[in-house]
């Protein structure tokens, strides 16, 4: 079938679709957030999105309240419609009995299984496909799921609170508080959105953080997990109390010791070997042991050691700096990234698309540190 050219009015359903894929954000891991919209005659007369992993996906919500109006419609859906029965049947079927005349997608599904091949469904079936509007918000949308079913290993964020002079914490490693109130609200949804996120046993220790969303109603707390580099284990610390619903795990080195390892099993916490050794876990590892559990997405929130090992081991895939208008000062106070360090500027990291907000007296600096299409 012969396309048709895209009109504003397109845009204005897919930005609709967007938004209602959004919803799902933080609900539908392992799978993708998708939205869909049904518009007759320039009138959107049914909608839906995917909510959550093993419930209806958003063609079949949309559809569904569409109804007989569904037929010679048109199907704005946020990511190519699957072709292969997974945990529910396929959406290209149900799009094809239902009548929809055209169907309008961003970007192809990354996943194999339907990379370009929902498409030829549809098409096969005479149905008119337009690809590639609004896909890069679409593809930002997922970048997640994107990485996650490209390498089986999670989406990498690396969250910090620093200083104007890049302190994470004094001298005394007092950090409380470098960011401002709006910024930490902003971590807690954050973490309403991620599968995990991790923190080494020395932020433990001097900050006793509980690491959950605190948010009055409908959060979710990520699964926490504490990287042991051997210090002394804080066992009455927050994160291993009772009062989430959501785990606390603790990733050991390779060499960490068996009894160490049987007391923290022996408390219900699961206990990750992630390779490593002399106390110092080898992150990448990690990362291939939590996609074996199906995270697709972690962040990083401390402290020094942590940052580093991530950036020297090229796991970040985003950062995401709260750059506090203050200034600490001390040689021996941490910062976000400490190591060896480069001796050449022209070999310094350097964010890719970078965009900076203001969150009151506070600066949040998003961008990328891994290359397009980096899979490994």
């Amino acid at each position: 079938m012969t396309g048709e050219i895209l009109t504003t009015a397109d845009e204005q359903f897919m930005h609709r679709a967007l938004v209602l894929a959004r919803k799902g954000k933080g609900r539908t891991s392992p799978n993708p957030m998708v939205g869909a919209v049904v518009v007759q005659d320039g009138r959107i007369v049914g909608e839906g999105y995917h909510a959550q992993a093993g419930g209806p996906h958003a063609e079949v919500v949309a559809l569904e309240a569409a109804a007989g109006a569904a037929r010679g419609a048109d199907l704005y859906v946020t990511l190519e419609p699957c072709c292969h029965h997974g945990r529910t049947p396929p959406c290209t079927d149900l799009i094809i009995s239902a009548g929809i005349r055209r169907v309008v997608i961003p970007a192809l599904d990354p996943n194999p299984l339907v990379s370009g091949r929902g498409l030829e469904r549809l098409r096969a079936a005479g149905i008119v496909v337009e690809l590639g509007l609004l896909s890069e918000d679409a593809t930002t949308l997922n970048e997640a799921f994107t990485k996650f079913i490209k390498t089986r290993t999670p989406f990498v964020i690396l969250k910090a609170a620093v200083s104007l002079d890049g302190k994470i914490a004094t001298r005394t490693g007092d950090s409380k508080w470098i960011s401002g109130e709006r910024s930490r609200h902003l971590v807690h949804q954050l973490r309403d959105q991620v599968d995990a996120v991790i923190a080494g046993i020395g932020t433990i220790r001097c900050d006793d953080p509980r690491l959950t969303t605190r948010r009055s109603e409908g959060g979710r707390d990520p699964v926490r997990i504490i990287v042991d580099g051997l210090g002394p284990l804080p066992l009455n610390a927050k994160v291993f109390q009772a009062g989430s619903p959501s785990p606390t795990w603790l990733a050991v080195a390779a060499d960490a010791p068996r009894e160490r390892i049987e007391a923290m099993a022996s408390r219900g916490i699961t206990v990750i070997e992630a390779g490593g050794s002399q106390g110092r876990v080898r992150l990448a590892h990690l990362l291939k042991c939590l996609g074996e559990r199906e995270v697709t997405s972690v962040m990083i929130e401390g402290g020094e050691g942590i940052f580093t090992s991530a950036i020297e081991e090229g796991i970040v895939d985003k950062v995401l700096l709260f750059v506090a208008p203050l200034l600490v000062g001390g040689k021996t106070a941490p910062t976000l990234f400490g190591g060896v360090g480069i001796e050449h500027l022209a070999q310094a990291l350097r964010l890719r698309r970078p965009r900076i907000e203001q969150l009151d007296g506070d600066l949040l600096i998003e961008g990328y540190l891994r290359s397009e299409g980096a899979t490994e």
